[in-house]
């Protein structure tokens, strides 16, 4: 039976590591917000023949983003394991749905603008992995169990 290793929560190497991840998380997070507010309807609205409403687009998406909007302050400082919990619920809920709009829209409009979609999904994709690696790394909600 082997001993299963003890991360040491309070280590210098420790500290600096979430200090990196936090950074990692606050930038794709923002990235993401901008890319799917406002880059998201203006290529779709440049690249496909319907030319859809830029604005009306920006407007959906900023309704669609109101619970991401919601949690931004605290994904911004990504200290309390409680709250990026329930983002990382919510991230992962997002993930889905860029998922499954990226291979509806595949079948829908083609190949064309699927890169549009996929920039989405990939950007998600990486705000899942630095929120998870971050919330393995931040202090237990539960405290330490000494066994």
């Amino acid at each position: 039976m082997s001993k299963r290793e003890v991360l040491d929560r309070t280590s210098p190497e420790n500290i600096a590591l979430i200090a990196n991840l936090q950074s990692n998380l606050r930038m794709s997070w923002l990235v993401w917000l901008v890319y799917r507010s406002f880059g998201l309807p203006i290529l779709l609205g440049m690249l496909l023949t319907t030319q859809p409403d830029i604005v009306g687009g920006i407007a959906w998406q900023l309704l669609w983003l109101m619970p991401a909007l919601i949690v931004t302050p605290w994904i911004i400082k990504g200290k309390s394991p409680y709250v990026l919990l329930v983002s990382s619920i919510l991230t992962l809920v997002y993930l889905g749905a860029s998922g499954v709009t990226l291979f509806s829209r595949f079948y829908d409009n083609g190949i064309d603008v699927v890169w549009v979609y996929a920039i989405d999904l990939l950007l998600m994709l990486v705000i899942n992995v630095w929120l998870f690696k971050l919330l393995k790394r931040l202090p237990s909600m539960n405290g330490e169990l000494n066994s």
